[in-house]
């Protein structure tokens, strides 16, 4: 089994910065990629940032330039830094890690999520 926990939501200006992390335990043999989806009220969860195991990124159009992504792999931890926030960010993020468990079975996890609130 693989526990995902996330921190460092919660309520900032706009053109504010956070910082989002989320760290993987358990049963873990390897981490592939590691990444950072949001869910707006009436909106479909979409993919903001991803990672490899080899540190090729990936971002969606809206966040390029403004937020960064990152991990410890001897954490087995993924960041998100967010930086130039607009209202548009407000969001519940979700961080989510492919992982090999020790078992040598792949599995695919979700973090509990963490409120973004940009104010104006």
């Amino acid at each position: 089994q693989v526990q995902l926990v996330e921190s460092g939501g919660g309520l900032v200006q706009t053109g504010g910065s956070l910082r989002l992390s989320c760290t993987a335990s358990g049963s873990i043999f390897s981490i592939y990629a590691m990444g950072w989806y949001r869910q707006a009220p009436g909106k479909q969860r979409e993919l903001v940032a991803g990672i490899t195991s080899g540190g090729t990124t990936t971002y969606t159009d809206s966040v390029k330039g403004r937020f960064t992504i990152s991990r410890d792999n001897a954490k087995n931890t993924v960041y998100l830094q967010m930086n130039s926030l607009k209202s548009e960010d407000t969001a519940v993020y979700y961080c989510n890690v492919v992982v090999v468990d020790s078992d040598i079975v792949p599995g695919d996890y979700w973090g509990q999520g963490t409120q973004v609130t940009v104010s104006s």
